[in-house]
């Protein structure tokens, strides 16, 4: 089929041959006209390359599609296939088939694709199966339950179960061990701006410099779903931003993004998703500490402070989370916290017992 996503200047798109390729392009656009984030169209754009790649294996079109080929296609997500050179996409392990939560967003980009085909004509119906969901009365509302909107299932549409991780954070040890072998002052405002911020990897690179209010030690960070917050950070970060404005950015750079691209042909350029993972990679791997990522050092943020005591509604306006329960997997962390109560529950126990 020669399929491939190409990254042109309307976002991200596919290239082949057929109608079911052009019924895609026309899907991302829509996706585009209603402002989904570049990232999320990205996303979408491979994850439909890999079902056109099944549909391929199986001689599928769109118009054919049922919903036990549906399913087919979770089981052949599963499968761990060896790379090929032709291949754009390839799994990162041969021994590995994709992961729950990649297929489930690969089962939303389907869901989307179809009821665009239905809103357009080119299909009668959506062959996506919909997922069980618990019923009003069943449903467990959590810590932050009171706070969820009216009507908004959480897993709704999930075809596969995902296992529920907690989030991963890191020891101090390894992070000051990392930050110490970074050699410029960008890169260390970047990674202590998710260390002390909180912020995501997305959120650093887009972080635009008029949004950094030096005086008060906060910044204005947009967000997933454009959703504007404003965070503060502590003052180590803007000591190595200040020295990074200062001796490091070209000068006369009219970037709007903070950080930018210190050598080589696109100097002055904002920093990008790759530049960023090559920082990342290079400084974990001399520095000895393999386990440090940019989500990680997020997640130790959310874990300290939810540590600390603070309130688990600012925790989740900060961190700029859109499900509560997102920001309640943080209180479980504290192993130190759950043993020193059990402690002190024992004593009373044992006290009353006397």
């Amino acid at each position: 089929m020669g399929l491939q996503v190409h990254d042109g200047p309307g976002g991200h798109v596919l290239l082949g041959p057929g109608e079911d390729v052009e019924l895609a392009n026309r899907f991302l656009a829509h996706l585009s006209t209603r402002c989904f984030a570049p990232a999320t169209r990205r996303a979408y754009a491979y994850d439909l390359l890999s079902f056109f790649r099944f549909c391929d294996e199986r001689d599928l079109t769109l118009a054919a599609v049922q919903p036990m080929d549906v399913f087919d296609f979770l089981a052949w997500l599963q499968r761990s296939s060896p790379a090929s050179p032709d291949r754009v996409v390839v799994p990162l392990r041969a021994v590995r088939g994709a992961a729950p939560a990649t297929m489930n967003r690969r089962i939303a980009a389907l869901r989307g694709l179809f009821e665009f085909a239905v809103v357009t004509g080119a299909r009668s119906s959506s062959p996506v199966p919909t997922a069980r969901t618990s019923s009003s009365v069943r449903a467990r509302r959590g810590l932050l339950g009171h706070l969820r909107s009216p009507g908004r299932s959480v897993g709704q549409g999930r075809l596969v179960r995902q296992p529920r991780r907690l989030p991963e954070s890191l020891p101090a040890h390894e992070v000051a061990a990392f930050i110490a072998d970074l050699g410029t002052a960008r890169d260390r405002a970047m990674a202590l701006l998710m260390l002390l911020g909180g912020l995501r990897s997305g959120e650093v690179r887009g972080l635009l410099l008029r949004d950094v209010d030096m005086g008060l030690r906060r910044v204005l960070v947009l967000g997933k779903g454009g959703k504007e917050r404003v965070v503060p950070v502590d003052r180590a970060f803007f000591t190595e931003l200040a020295c990074y404005l200062r001796t490091e950015r070209p000068p006369g750079c009219s970037t709007a993004e903070c950080f930018v691209v210190l050598r080589g042909p696109t100097r002055g350029a904002p920093v990008t998703e790759a530049g960023l993972r090559h920082i990342f990679r290079i400084h974990r791997d001399r520095a000895g500490v393999p386990r440090v990522r940019p989500h990680r050092l997020r997640h130790t943020y959310g874990t300290e402070l939810a540590s600390a005591g603070i309130d688990l509604v600012v925790l989740r306006d900060l961190m700029g989370h859109a499900s509560p329960e997102t920001t309640a997997g943080y209180v479980h962390l504290s192993v130190e916290t759950v043993a020193n109560e059990y402690a002190k529950a024992r004593q009373a126990l044992s006290a009353a017992g006397s």
